[in-house]
């Protein structure tokens, strides 16, 4: 269970996802405990997607494929990526409380994406 939020906390996380995430081409960057409630969040200007229902959906997705991970002999998997047509998903686990999921469009390259939430992650759990 995450402890209390402090709003200095959420503000300076929400700066990190839209400076070093939706400024590099994110179209959605969540963090999200792992019951699917939205923490931080920050979108680019364009996007309409229902957040709360990717949020919840997000944390139930990554319980699920947790589980799979212990059928198959892994502690875990703290990584996901979900390949669309157009949109993809990418989920990072920031703690044990937490994940980072992020949607991005196909000009962005996984490579930078991975390398930029990765960063942001260190950043974020400096605050966390």
């Amino acid at each position: 269970m995450i402890h209390s939020f402090d709003q200095e906390q959420i503000d300076k996380t929400e700066a990190i996802l839209d400076e070093d995430l939706v400024d590099s081409g994110v179209i959605i960057a969540l963090m999200v405990d792992m019951a699917g409630h939205i923490v931080a969040n920050c979108r680019s200007k364009n996007c309409n997607h229902d957040v709360y229902s990717l949020a919840a959906l997000a944390a139930g997705n990554f319980g699920a494929v947790n589980a799979m991970a212990k059928i198959v002999g892994e502690d875990e998997f703290s990584l996901l990526f979900h390949k669309g047509q157009d949109e993809n998903l990418h989920f990072s686990k920031i703690n044990e409380e937490l994940l980072l999921i992020t949607t991005f469009g196909n000009e962005v390259s996984l490579g930078f994406l991975r390398l930029k939430i990765a960063e942001a992650i260190e950043k974020i759990r400096v605050l966390w």
